[in-house]
């Protein structure tokens, strides 16, 4: 390799710097969003008003145990609409809700999904393949204690299903509960929540 042709390698930027310059440059109308799923852009058109509702429950429900006295993540803060980047499965994803903790607000982007708590996704028809999926090994490899899936066609019962996803281990998720909507199900440790998911629309 000539010194010419050194240099050039060394200042091309990489294919994740090229994803995340075209995503950041994006102008979307409001309420679209666009996500990186296994290093593709990807245009997601804004949620139903059912979609909403589900997302606003759980919110209610996070943000009151976050400001439960007692509670193991006091002082954290339930969040939407923020972007989880995670290099290593070519991923930007932005999560229904997240809880993150207090400290965040000095995190760095490319750090910001060390310190995520919890994400909950919500499926859409148009998104719930890349939640069961490439978010599921995403989250689990960057090693997320939780992932709650709130899944309105489960492709195994045909009905509306939540699943939590916990103790993630080399790139995998050992440990899930699944309830069908109606059941309640719980959120364990650092949490000690309990959801009542007979409100969920499916």
């Amino acid at each position: 390799m000539t010194i010419a042709e050194s240099e050039t390698a060394l200042s091309m930027p990489s294919h994740w710097e090229v994803l995340l310059r075209a995503w950041e440059e994006l102008d979307l109308p409001e309420g679209w969003r666009a996500e990186i799923i296994e290093g593709a852009i990807r245009i997601m058109t804004p949620p139903s008003l059912e979609h909403g509702h589900i997302v606003t429950l759980i919110h209610k429900w996070l943000v009151l145990e976050c400001h439960r006295r007692e509670s193991g993540v006091g002082g954290a803060e339930v969040y939407q609409n923020i972007g989880v980047r995670v290099p290593l499965r070519s991923g930007l994803y932005i999560p229904d809700l997240m809880v993150l903790p207090e400290s965040v607000l000095s995190s760095d982007p490319e750090h910001l999904v060390n310190d995520a708590i919890l994400v909950v996704e919500v499926t859409s028809r148009s998104t719930a393949k890349k939640d069961r999926k490439p978010k599921l090994w995403g989250y689990a490899h960057a090693g997320i204690p939780l992932y709650l899936l709130v899944d309105r066609w489960d492709p195994e019962s045909g009905r509306g299903e939540v699943t939590l996803f916990s103790d993630p281990e080399s790139g995998r998720y050992t440990s899930i509960t699944k309830v069908p909507f109606g059941k309640e199900i719980h959120i364990p440790d650092p949490f000690d929540l309990t959801l009542d998911t007979g409100a969920f629309p499916a």
